[in-house]
C-alpha cells in the first residue's frame, strides 16, 4: 500500500470516528433535552412557579374579650398593616429609609426590621401594623417607589379600657425569637402576633385563631405583578370569645377611688366559685401603646419608670403581709387546741413584750390592757400575738403555715404569679443565718406578719376565701368556667364549724364595733368582716392593708387591698375606706339584700386625720 492510500485510510477512519462520536453526543444531547423538558418539565415548571410567587400570611381576627356582664375588654377592629417582601439587603435598607417619613420609622427601628429580615430573608417581615388611612394613602401616591410593600387591611387589637384592665388582659406584640424556637409556638411563623402578658398570654392558643395565606406574583426584581390563585392559598380562621368572672364596673371603679398618686392593688373574689370579680394594680400603662410595635420612647418609660407601671401587684409583688397574718396565726392555734376565743394571755398588753434582753413593742404605745382572742383581733394587740406565737411554738407554726399552702402559688390563670414566701422548717433558718444566727425570737416577728414571710394579694385572698365559706377554697381564676368552678385546694382551715364562726364574729368586731380599727369604714346596709393591716416599708412610710369578706355569714365578696406607704403617722390607713367602699359597690350593683339595719356613717376622707378613739387601721 502507497504512502498516499495510507493517508486516505487514515482520514476514513477519523471521519468515520468523528461521525459516531457527534452522534453519541447529539443522542446524549436528546435524552438530556427529554427529560429536561419532558420528564422533567414539570418539576422545573413548578420551581419556575416558585420563584415567582411569594406566600403573604393573612392574619386571623382574635377572638374578643368580655367581662362577666358582656362588656368589651378585648376587641380586633380592621387595621392596615405594611410587609416588606423578600429582597437583597440593599435593596430592603434603601426602602425602609425611602417609608421612614411617611411611617415615623426611627433609625433603631429600621435596623430592627432589618435583623428580623436577616433570621427569615425568604419571608415578608412586618414593617408596622399599626398605620392609619393617612400614612397608607401617602405610600400609596408613591407606590412606584415601593414595589418591595405590601399594605393589607388586617385585624388589629383594641383595648376599650385601656390602663384599668392591663393587668389582667395583657397585650399582644409580635412573636420573637426565643418564643419561636420554644414548644409552646412550634406552628408559629416570624412575623406573627402573639399574646405576651395577661390573659392574651394565657388563653394564646384560643384568641388566636388560625392565620391564612395568600400569594403574589413577583418578577425578577422582587416587585409585585399580580395576585395569584393558588391551590394551596387559604382562609384565615378567627379566634373564640373569651368570658371572663371580672367585672368591669368595678374594676373601674376602683381605678377611680384609688387614692390618687399612690401605688398598690387589690383583689376581690367571689369565695364559693373562685371567680376572680376584680384584679387592679396601679401604676398602670395603656396596652394599646403596644400595637403595632411600641415605640423606643414609650417603652423606656414604662420600663425605667420607678414606679413599675408593668408589675402586677396582685400576682407577681411580695410584701410584709402585716396585721393580716394574725387570722393566720389564730386559725392554727384554734385548731390545735392551744387557745379559744375567750382565752387570755398571761401578760395584760402594756405597750411592749419584753423578749430576752429586747422590748416588741405594741402599735398602741400606752397598751390595750387584757384582752382575750376576740378583743385582741378587734384591736389588733400585737403583744397578745406575741404570746399567741410563743405558746403555739415554731415547730407548729411553720408547719400549719405550709400546710394552708403559703408557699406556693395559687394557679391563678395568669401568667407571672409568684410564690408567697414563708419559712417552710427551722433547717431553712439554719441555711440561712447558721445555727446560731437566729434565735426563738422570729416566731414573735412571724406572729404579726413581720420578718421572714411575703405574700401575694391572691394567697391571701384565697386564705380569706377558706376561713368565709368553711370549705377547702376554689383555685382563684378569670376564665368563667364551671370546670374551673369546681377545682378546689386540698387544704383547709382546718377548723370546726362553731370556732371557724367564733373567728368570723371577731372579725365583724373589727369593722361595726365602737374601737375595732376599721370601725370607721363599716357599711350601712351590710355587715363587713375584716381586718386591718399596717407592715413595715423600709422605704417610706408603712404600707397600708385590709382584708376582708362581707355579708360576714354569707359571703359573696372576699377582698384583698394594699396601699404602699399607705398609712402615715396620724392619718387614717388608705387601704380600709378604699376596699370597703368596693364592698358596698358590688353588693349594691348585685341587689345582695341588707342582713342589717341600715345606718347613716358620716363621711370619712381617704386622707383623715382619725379620731383618738382608735379610728386608725393597725
Amino acid at each position: 500500500m502507497t504512502d498516499g492510500e495510507a493517508t486516505r485510510l487514515s482520514r476514513v477512519r477519523r471521519a468515520r470516528a468523528a461521525g459516531v462520536l457527534l452522534i453519541v453526543v447529539m443522542v446524549v444531547l436528546a435524552g438530556a433535552f427529554f427529560r429536561l423538558q419532558v420528564q422533567g418539565g414539570g418539576a422545573y415548571e413548578l420551581q419556575s412557579r416558585n420563584n415567582r410567587l411569594r406566600p403573604i400570611p393573612i392574619p386571623a381576627a382574635r377572638g374578643a374579650i368580655y367581662d362577666r356582664h358582656g362588656e368589651l375588654l378585648a376587641e380586633s377592629i380592621p387595621g392596615y398593616s405594611l410587609s416588606l417582601l423578600p429582597a437583597p439587603p440593599d435593596s430592603a435598607r434603601a426602602t425602609l429609609e425611602r417609608l421612614a417619613p411617611y411611617l415615623g420609622l426611627e433609625p433603631e427601628g429600621i435596623e430592627a426590621i432589618l435583623e428580623r429580615r436577616r433570621r427569615q430573608p425568604q419571608l415578608p417581615v412586618l414593617v408596622r401594623d399599626d398605620l392609619t388611612f393617612e400614612r397608607v394613602a401617602a405610600v400609596e401616591e408613591r407606590r412606584p417607589d415601593f414595589r418591595l410593600v405590601v399594605i393589607e387591611t388586617h385585624p388589629r387589637r383594641r383595648y376599650p379600657a385601656g390602663s384599668v384592665t392591663a393587668h389582667v388582659i395583657g397585650y399582644v406584640g409580635e412573636i420573637s425569637r426565643p418564643e419561636l424556637d420554644s414548644d409552646e409556638f412550634v406552628e408559629y411563623e416570624a412575623g406573627r402576633i402573639i399574646g405576651k402578658q395577661g390573659i392574651e398570654r394565657r388563653y394564646e392558643h384560643v384568641l388566636a385563631g388560625s392565620a391564612g395565606t395568600r400569594y403574589v406574583e413577583v418578577n425578577a426584581r422582587g416587585s409585585i405583578v399580580r395576585e395569584f390563585p393558588s391551590d394551596r392559598a387559604r382562609s384565615a380562621q378567627a379566634g373564640r370569645n373569651l368570658t371572663l368572672t371580672l367585672d368591669l364596673d368595678l374594676q373601674q371603679f376602683a381605678d377611680s377611688i384609688f387614692p390618687e398618686g399612690d401605688r398598690g392593688g387589690v383583689v376581690a373574689l367571689d369565695p364559693r366559685t373562685g371567680e376572680v370579680l376584680l384584679l387592679y394594680s396601679q401604676p398602670s400603662f395603656d396596652p394599646n401603646l403596644f400595637i403595632g410595635g411600641i415605640s423606643e420612647s414609650d417603652w423606656a418609660g414604662i420600663r425605667d419608670d420607678p414606679a413599675q407601671p408593668i408589675l402586677n401587684r396582685v400576682v407577681s409583688a411580695l410584701y410584709p403581709p402585716g396585721s393580716t397574718w394574725k387570722l393566720i396565726l389564730a386559725t392554727l392555734s384554734m385548731r390545735e387546741g392551744t387557745v379559744g376565743i375567750d382565752s387570755y394571755m398571761p401578760s395584760s398588753c402594756r405597750g411592749a413584750l419584753q423578749f430576752g434582753r429586747r422590748a416588741f413593742r405594741c402599735w398602741k404605745p400606752e397598751g390595750h390592757g387584757p384582752l382575750d382572742l376576740s378583743g385582741a383581733i378587734k384591736q389588733s394587740c400585737n403583744v397578745f400575738f406575741y404570746q399567741l406565737g410563743l405558746r403555739l411554738g415554731l415547730d407548729a407554726f411553720l408547719a400549719g403555715v405550709d400546710g394552708l399552702g403559703f408557699n406556693q402559688a395559687t394557679g391563678i390563670d395568669l401568667p407571672g404569679e409568684i410564690s408567697s414566701r414563708f419559712p417552710p422548717s427551722r433547717a431553712w433558718y439554719d441555711q440561712t443565718f447558721g445555727r446560731r444566727g437566729w434565735t426563738e425570737s422570729v416566731v414573735l416577728n412571724l406572729s404579726i406578719g413581720q420578718g421572714e414571710t411575703e405574700q401575694t394579694l391572691i394567697r391571701l385572698a384565697q386564705f380569706y376565701s377558706a376561713l368565709a365559706t368553711g370549705r377547702s377554697p376554689v383555685v382563684p381564676h378569670l376564665l368563667q368556667s364551671e370546670v374551673l368552678d369546681s377545682v378546689r385546694e386540698e387544704w383547709t382551715t382546718g377548723l370546726s364549724e362553731p370556732r371557724r364562726m367564733e373567728l368570723v364574729s371577731a372579725m365583724t368586731r373589727v369593722v361595726n364595733e365602737p374601737g375595732g380599727t376599721a370601725y370607721w369604714h363599716r357599711l350601712p346596709e351590710w355587715t363587713l368582716a375584716g381586718k386591718t393591716g399596717t407592715s413595715q416599708n423600709p422605704h417610706g412610710e408603712p404600707h397600708s392593708w385590709f382584708v376582708g369578706f362581707a355579708p360576714a355569714h354569707d359571703p359573696r365578696i372576699v377582698i384583698v387591698a394594699i396601699v404602699e406607704s399607705g398609712h402615715p403617722d396620724n392619718q387614717t390607713s388608705r387601704a380600709v375606706p378604699f376596699a370597703s367602699q368596693i364592698v358596698s359597690r358590688y353588693l349594691r350593683n348585685e341587689g345582695v339584700p341588707p342582713d342589717r339595719q341600715v345606718e347613716t356613717i358620716p363621711h370619712v376622707s381617704l386622707q383623715r386625720t382619725p379620731p383618738a378613739n382608735g379610728g386608725v387601721g393597725q
